[in-house]
């Protein structure tokens, strides 16, 4: 693979710098090396970009040579750089004990660097030997990187096109809604040129859609056509093959015709001007290919229509670029349709699904995910190929379920759904693939965080800018969101602003993933099955160890033979596991997250990570570690570590930890920590408990702050907001008080860098600050503040102009009982918001008038419940065009009938969302009491 390349030549680079002292011949052989290895790397760029089977056999033997080559390579980089690197823990002493301690240290180091100079050299040699031979082999053999002539296999897509429609299950309502849209225009629009584009996964069934439609409606059109792009289109033969279709009479011969691509545009033009036309361009993989085809469309008035399936979302929004056109987001089938199609490709006519064979047909289509390929393809393996009354054993269909994340072997329906995906796999740059087989070190249905694969691609050397213009963090993050637009991965738990905390990854995507992960050596899976016993460790990247297991023997891994490992992520692993993970020198990546670490409620000694120098990335995260070890200071590239949700088991971090002057993510959760933090200049993340606030200053690449403080003390407030206002990188700030009292400090000293996208204040001051308004927050999209009062004639006007703002929670610690009535919002005001909360002071939606929060989703705000059954309070929300979901918390008088209150107020409530076009969801609650 590929991405195999792209570290070590940046290793290789590194070789070259004066630290190392290499001889002048060996300098001269890595320059050269580089420039070798660069030549393979555009040759197995080109070799990555089509499936195996398109290939010959000596091309995939020769690109696998090279991959093995560049993994020998590294591995003799790294355990180099492990040999001569100098710990430093010694400096500074001054008793003649330590002194003569320190003169054998030295004299051992010169002796040890000079014997891995040697080494080496000798490996320099010996790769610039291979490489050399690697390259007589390919000239040998003439070697091309370009598909074999009679590599390209049928499309198996093709089977969607000419699919009966009586096969189809769950599709009737759905095409009549599309066509509805589609054709039933107002009488304004009518006869406008629209295009429809339907998006979504690889197997949704976006081309079976499309046709059914196009199928449906085709006779209402003079001239119609339907035409498959996929990757890497010819755009002649294209333009030809639309003709064709739409005048196979006129266009007989068009084949053999000798026409450039703009002779082709202008006969479309021509021919389509006087006629109303139906044209479906499937399965478009490139936004500048759309681009050239939209050019034969020509807008005559005539209700033509066009319709383009793809799997890229950015590629759909750029074919409905009109108001008028419409995206269609392909959904996955309703549980019901996926048991029906399931049930009608494996039973004979009228049969039911024998009881025995309900359940785990149920955990079966629970993998298929409403997806239908993913259906058909396992009810494929499943159906009882034409022998009437004869049903597969439980036992073959409790082998598939168990087979389902492993590689499915059986049969020509599960090949042709991995080459399916697998359209998407080799459309991916190569820096896109190898993060996408990076996902196959987790687990089936894995709730996959942002910023842990983020920080884990980044310490693996996958996020890489050769610019240096975008910071590493902000560049995997374009990775992940490029994925997601692509359909490649789920994306969960998305906010307001759009952005994911979470992503997962279809069981069947996954399928094809560990597949070819496998095929590559890029993750090893270890779960325990027969299949994971069989795999060669030392060859072995990265390892998986899934499911309950005691030991790594008890897989046949031995840690001193597995010297190459780079990665090693545990999910609820035996901590006897942990102890021989030490054996690994050159480990990047560490994630024990959710590993237990206690044994016996005994905490586990993690001071073995000192013999980790390479580790780029420990994942400590909910493991309940008792204490973080002093050793941790010697990890001198750590780059990420992550201490989260511990809830009190760290309570503190030890001083060692300012050592770690490459870390740019440090997570201590509510722990302490330590003076010096002011070292850590390349943070870019930051949570925990500050003792000085001074240094907080010092870290000016700080992109997230998560503070967690004590606010009695004035002193220390204003020294937080001066070191605020140095950090100019700033995007996310969270400030959390945790002392028993707020000390009535002004905020007014602190401006806040115009960068800032996400604001929580929480206690920390009595009333909103005044920098907050339109000029120091364009980009705020998200805040969450909580103050003591509301200024009814101020505070949410000033809030109601915030330009970006998708998110508010605006809350009082101290109830205020008055109703705010006293003002009036714009009717421009919070045009972004989708989330709004109030909390804790009495308002209600009138406040806001028709044209105000156009986009609002959910709305939360608390009312007296006399206010609202006595009519006093507006409680209408038609002017909120946007809404769905509506929380309010019912004030309720001392004495009065609580129950009979609320029943009525929730009647009047229900009453005001059934009459709103949307139908909201309601909920209410019982706040608070007091005397009127």
């Amino acid at each position: 693979m590929e991405a195999a390349m792209i570290p070590l030549i940046k290793k290789l680079g590194g070789l070259l710098a004066d630290e190392y002292n290499l001889e002048t011949r060996v300098r001269k052989g890595v320059e050269s090396l580089i420039i070798e290895l660069e030549m393979m790397h555009a040759v197995l760029r080109k070799i990555g970009d089509k499936p195996p089977e398109q290939f010959d056999e000596q091309v995939l033997i020769w690109a696998g040579k090279v991959r093995d080559l560049s993994y020998r390579m590294e591995d003799a980089v790294d355990s180099f750089v492990v040999r001569v690197e100098d710990d430093g823990h010694d400096r500074g002493s001054t008793n003649m004990k330590n002194r003569v301690k320190k003169f054998l240290k030295r004299a051992t180091k010169l002796f040890t660097k000079g014997k891995a100079l040697h080494q080496i050299s000798d490996d320099i040699e010996e790769a610039q030997r291979l490489a050399k031979e690697l390259g007589d082999l390919r000239q040998r053999y003439m070697i091309d990187a370009h598909a074999s002539a009679n590599g390209d296999a049928i499309d198996p897509r093709l089977k969607a096109v000419y699919k009966d429609v009586t096969e189809l299950v769950g599709i009737d309502h759905i095409r009549d809604g599309l066509i509805e849209n589609l054709c039933g225009c107002d009488e304004r629009s009518k006869d406008q040129l629209r295009t429809m584009s339907i998006v979504g996964f690889g197997g949704l069934g976006k081309t079976t859609l499309a046709k059914a439609v196009y199928d449906k409606i085709k006779v209402q059109f003079h001239s119609r056509a339907f035409v498959s792009v996929s990757r890497n289109p010819d755009m002649t033969k294209i333009f030809k093959k639309i003709l064709y279709e739409l005048d196979k009479s006129k266009y007989a011969t068009i084949n053999e015709a000798a026409r450039d691509n703009e002779q082709l545009i202008d006969e479309m033009r021509m021919f389509l001007q006087d006629k109303r036309y139906l044209i479906v361009i499937d399965d478009i993989w490139d936004e500048e290919a759309w681009e050239f085809i939209k050019c034969a469309f020509s807008d005559n008035c005539l209700g033509s229509r066009v319709m383009t399936t793809t799997r890229i979302g950015s590629i759909s929004k750029a074919c409905c670029s009109s108001g008028e056109d419409i995206i269609y987001h392909m959904k996955r089938l309703t549980d019901d349709d996926s048991r029906k199609l399931f049930y009608k490709r494996i039973f004979p006519q009228g049969s039911k699904c024998p009881a025995e064979l309900e359940p785990v047909s149920r955990e079966i289509l629970k993998k298929c995910g409403g997806v239908p390929l993913a259906i058909i393809t396992i009810a494929s393996i499943l159906a009882n190929n034409g022998q009437d009354q004869w049903i597969k054993p439980k036992y073959h269909w409790d082998n598939i379920l168990g087979s389902i994340g492993r590689g499915l072997a059986e049969g020509g329906s599960a090949n042709d759904m991995h080459r399916i995906l697998s359209f998407s796999y080799y459309d991916l740059p190569s820096h896109l693939k190898a993060c996408l087989l990076y996902l196959s070190i987790f687990p089936e249905d894995f709730e996959i965080r942002r910023k842990r694969l983020i920080w884990m691609w980044i310490a693996e050397g996958l996020v890489q800018d050769g610019k240096k213009q975008t910071g590493l963090f902000e560049l995997g993050e374009s990775y992940f969101n490029e994925l997601a637009n692509r359909n490649l991965i789920q994306p969960i738990h998305v906010d307001d602003t759009g952005k994911a905390k979470a992503c997962r990854v279809h069981d069947m995507l996954l399928d094809l993933l560990c597949s070819l992960s496998s095929e590559v050596n890029f993750v090893t899976i270890l779960d325990g099955t027969q299949q994971s016993k069989h795999i060669s460790h030392n060859k072995s990247r990265r390892l998986s160890f899934q499911n309950s297991m005691s030991k790594l023997t008890t897989h046949g891994v031995d840690a001193t033979s597995m010297s190459q490992v780079r990665s090693v992520v545990l999910f609820r692993t035996d901590t006897d596991l942990i102890r021989t993970v030490s054996g690994f020198h050159v480990l990047r990546v560490l994630d024990l997250e959710g590993c237990d670490l206690r044994k016996n409620r005994q905490h586990i000694d993690l001071r073995y990570v000192e013999n980790l120098l390479h580790l780029r990335y420990l994942g400590l995260r909910k493991t309940f570690l008792g204490e973080l070890p002093v050793e941790i200071g010697k990890l001198k590239y750590l780059e990420t570590l992550d201490l989260a949700e511990n809830g009190s088991s760290v309570a503190t971090i030890p001083s060692s930890v300012v050592c770690l002057r490459r870390l740019m993510f440090l997570d201590a959760g509510k722990a302490v920590l330590p003076v010096g933090i002011g070292n850590l200049t390349s943070l870019e993340e930051l949570t925990g408990k500050l003792v000085d606030m001074k240094e907080l200053g010092q870290l000016v690449k700080l992109r997230v702050l998560y503070l967690y403080w004590n606010g009695d003390d004035e002193s220390m407030c204003n020294s937080l907001q001066l070191s605020l206002g140095k950090l100019q990188k700033m995007q996310s700030l969270t400030i959390f008080n945790v002392g028993d009292a707020r000390s009535d400090v002004s905020w007014d000293g602190w401006v806040p860098t115009p960068q800032l996208r996400y604001l929580l204040f929480r206690c920390c001051t009595t009333t909103l600050p005044r920098w907050v308004n339109s000029s120091s927050f364009p980009l705020l999209s998200s805040m969450s503040i909580s103050v003591d009062r509301i200024r009814p004639e101020v505070d949410i006007q000033i809030l109601g102009t915030l330009p970006a703002l998708c998110l508010l929670w605006l809350l009082t610690s101290k109830h205020q009982h008055t109703c705010v009535k006293t003002f009036v919002v714009g009717a421009n005001a919070f045009r972004c918001l989708r989330e709004c909360s109030f909390f804790g002071f009495l308002t209600g939606p009138s406040m806001f008038p028709r044209g105000a929060m156009p986009r609002l989703e959910f709305l939360m705000f608390s009312a007296r419940a006399s206010d609202i059954v006595g009519g006093d309070l507006d409680v209408s929300m038609g002017h909120l065009p946007f809404l769905r979901h509506v929380m309010v918390y019912l004030w309720l008088e001392e004495g009065s009938s609580l129950d009979k209150f609320k029943e009525e107020a929730d009647v009047v409530l229900r009453h005001a969302l059934d009459i709103h076009p949307n139908r909201p969801t309601l909920e209410t609650y019982k706040d608070a009491f007091y005397n009127q």
